[in-house]
């Protein structure tokens, strides 16, 4: 009995004893196989850094592609805007019609501008006119005589300046030679020459031309004067020609109302009614009086007047 309570009671030891040992096997037995997973864990999560480099192999095939989405972005937006820009170009054709149309306001209008130069220059009274009816005797005129004094009047009424140089009213201004070379090769003389003393020889040449000498405007070498005759002069200006002749003028006739002689033409100075006259105008037809020899300036002397050679009388 003895031996039996010994073994049971041995037995119970051994049992507690397996039963502490399991406990405290088991308890740090756990711990150590958590920490390791834990490690473990933690080793595999730094364990990605092989996987960094999948990533470098992104981050390395990005660049390549990227400047070519980049350019290809680039054409993509340039490919568009032709793409839309048909409609634009639409849009643009529009622009460019109206583009033209101010271009060619300010052409015409340039000219005019330029036109307006002359206005300053005149000094004096505005041009003058005068209808053909002011004009004593005018009916009994030749028609192609009347025909050449018309076509002059029609330029005393356009404003026009005087403009050294210029033979076309379009310039908006002529000087007095350009003045005879547009009117009489309006009028079929297409032999007028172009300058005054050229035009002096022209008339001279045919014989039909009047000297006159005298001072006086009731001297008898103007009797043979008549309306459409070419009027010449000297010494209204410097130049070395030869003749010297520097001046002419159209012959009107006389006014109704005044009986004076009258004449057309251009002229940087000239008078009507007293008055100075700058541009295509009527101008009095007078002769300058005997010069003064204690003065420097020019004097102006007239030469004589002369039929416009192949103008007809009937």
């Amino acid at each position: 009995m003895l031996v039996g309570a010994i073994e049971a009671s041995l037995a119970a030891e051994e049992s507690l004893g397996a039963k502490i040992k399991k406990v405290f096997e088991a308890t740090p037995t756990p711990t150590p196989a958590r920490k390791h997973r834990k490690h473990s864990a933690k080793k595999s999560t730094p364990s990605p850094s092989p996987t960094a480099s999948p990533k470098r192999k992104k981050t390395s095939p990005t660049p390549s592609p990227s400047p070519t989405p980049e350019t290809k972005r680039k054409r993509k937006k340039g490919s568009p805007t032709p793409s839309p820009s048909a409609s634009p170009s639409a849009t643009a054709t529009p622009e460019e019609t109206p583009s033209p149309s101010p271009t060619e306001t300010p052409q015409p209008s340039a000219t005019p501008s330029v036109t307006a130069q002359p206005t300053p220059e005149k000094k004096g009274a505005p041009n003058v006119t005068v209808s053909p009816n002011e004009i004593a005797g005018y009916e009994t005129y030749p028609p192609k005589v009347r025909q050449i004094i018309e076509a002059g009047l029609e330029l005393t009424k356009q404003n026009l300046g005087y403009a050294y140089g210029s033979a076309d009213p379009v310039n908006r201004g002529m000087d007095c030679s350009g003045f005879i070379y547009y009117v009489l090769r309006q009028n079929g003389f297409s032999d007028v020459p172009r300058d005054s003393s050229q035009q002096y020889v022209w008339v001279r040449k045919t014989g039909n031309f009047n000297a006159v000498l005298s001072r006086n405007a009731d001297t008898f070498e103007l009797e043979a004067l008549k309306p459409g005759d070419l009027l010449f002069w000297s010494g209204t200006y410097k130049i070395d020609r030869d003749p010297p002749i520097t001046h002419t003028m159209i012959y009107l006739g006389r006014e109704k109302g005044t009986k004076k002689r009258i004449m057309i033409g251009a002229s940087d100075g000239r008078t009507y009614d007293g008055k100075q006259r700058f541009g295509v105008s009527v101008f009095d037809f007078k002769l300058p009086p005997p010069p003064n020899s204690n003065e420097a300036k020019l004097s102006p002397v007239f030469v004589g007047y002369g039929r416009i050679p192949g103008l007809s009388e009937e």
